[in-house]
C-alpha cells in the first residue's frame, strides 16, 4: 500500500513538472487515425511494451496527427492524442502518456467552458463486472491527473464501458493492447 502511494506521489510530481513544460507536441502524419496513439507494435506483449506502430521515429505514445474535433464535435487540442493506453490489468498511467495528459490539462485549464468525458475501456479478459470496475479506475486516474494540473472538476466526467466497446476485434495481444484505453471525448 505504501509503495503504491509513494509511486502515485512520484508520478504526480512528474505530471506537475511537465505541466509547465513549454514544448509543443510533435505532429506526425501516419496511417493511424487522426488524434489516436497506437500502443505497442512489433514486439508488444501483454504489457503493451514495444515499438510504437507509428514508426521508429515517432515518440512513444504517438502524438497522432491533428486531433481536431472529438466525437461530440468540440475542439480538442490540435496534435494531441485523445487516447491513453494501459498495461494488462492496470490502471497506472504509463510514462509515455504523461505528456499527453499534460497537454490536455493545459488546454482545459486555459478554457473553463470546455468539458471532457473520460471513457474507460478494457480488453475482453475478465468478467464483465470486473472490467467495468477496471475501466472506471482507469478513467478516474486520468481525471485525478488532470485535476492535479489545474483542470476544474466541473469540466470532467467519467464513464466506464469495460469490454463492451472494443476499438479492435480479435483475441490477440495487439488487439487487447488497443482496447485497454481511456478516450478523451470533448463535449463543447
Amino acid at each position: 500500500m505504501k509503495s503504491n502511494l509513494m509511486m502515485a506521489v512520484a508520478g504526480l510530481a512528474v505530471l506537475m513538472a511537465l505541466a509547465g513544460c513549454p514544448s509543443k507536441p510533435v505532429l506526425k502524419s501516419s496511417g493511424a487515425a487522426a488524434g489516436t496513439a497506437v500502443p505497442g507494435g512489433a514486439g508488444s506483449g501483454q504489457n503493451g511494451a514495444g515499438a510504437n506502430a507509428n514508426g521508429p521515429g515517432d515518440q512513444a505514445g504517438g502524438a497522432g496527427a491533428g486531433a481536431g474535433t472529438g466525437k461530440e464535435g468540440a475542439s480538442a487540442p490540435v496534435g494531441v492524442a485523445r487516447l491513453i493506453y494501459f498495461d494488462f490489468d492496470s490502471s497506472e498511467i504509463r510514462p509515455e502518456f504523461v505528456s499527453v495528459i499534460a497537454a490536455h490539462a493545459k488546454a482545459l485549464s486555459a478554457n473553463a467552458s470546455i468539458r471532457v468525458r473520460l471513457e474507460g475501456h478494457t480488453d475482453e479478459r475478465g468478467s464483465p463486472e470486473y472490467n467495468i470496475g477496471l475501466g472506471e479506475r482507469r478513467s478516474q486516474v486520468v481525471r485525478r491527473a488532470l485535476m492535479l494540473q489545474g483542470v476544474a472538476e466541473s469540466q470532467l466526467s467519467t464513464v466506464s464501458y469495460g469490454e463492451e466497446r472494443p476499438a479492435v476485434a480479435g483475441e490477440t495481444e495487439d488487439a487487447w493492447a488497443k482496447n485497454r484505453r481511456v478516450e478523451f471525448i470533448y463535449l463543447n
